[in-house]
């Protein structure tokens, strides 16, 4: 159940940090990102959060652990508020979206604590 958290939170980063990575100049001036270096950033950072949790599912320790629940955490702190505050505003299905996605990683947070082994920490 571990490593299926660490993977499945990649599954999720690297789509996302790829599409970031390479968004086109009209979608990226439609979502209100001016200087588009700053979504290539964020989406070479979004692959590399992927790509780590990929080689942190090989061997999980404390750390790595530590690392995949406080990015989730993190992340959905980040997410939720944005969408509560600004949800009547926002497309439905952009809301829906961002929800599930909160709801998504909290899941996978609570997961890798659960299944860390209680001997190990």
């Amino acid at each position: 159940m571990l490593r299926a958290a660490f993977w499945l939170t990649a599954l999720l980063f690297i789509p996302v940090g790829l599409f970031v990575y390479f968004l086109p100049p009209s979608v990226a001036t439609l979502a209100g990102i001016s200087p588009l270096w700053l979504a290539r950033v964020l989406g070479g950072l979004l692959m590399a959060w992927g790509a780590f949790q990929i080689a942190a599912s090989n061997k999980p320790d404390g750390a790595k652990v530590g690392g995949l629940v406080g990015g989730n955490l993190l992340t959905v702190a980040a997410i939720l508020p944005a969408v509560i505050r600004t949800g009547d505003t926002m497309p439905t299905g952009l809301r829906t979206l961002l929800l599930l996605l909160s709801l998504l990683l909290t899941v996978l947070a609570v997961a890798a604590i659960w299944s860390y082994p209680k001997g190990k920490a």
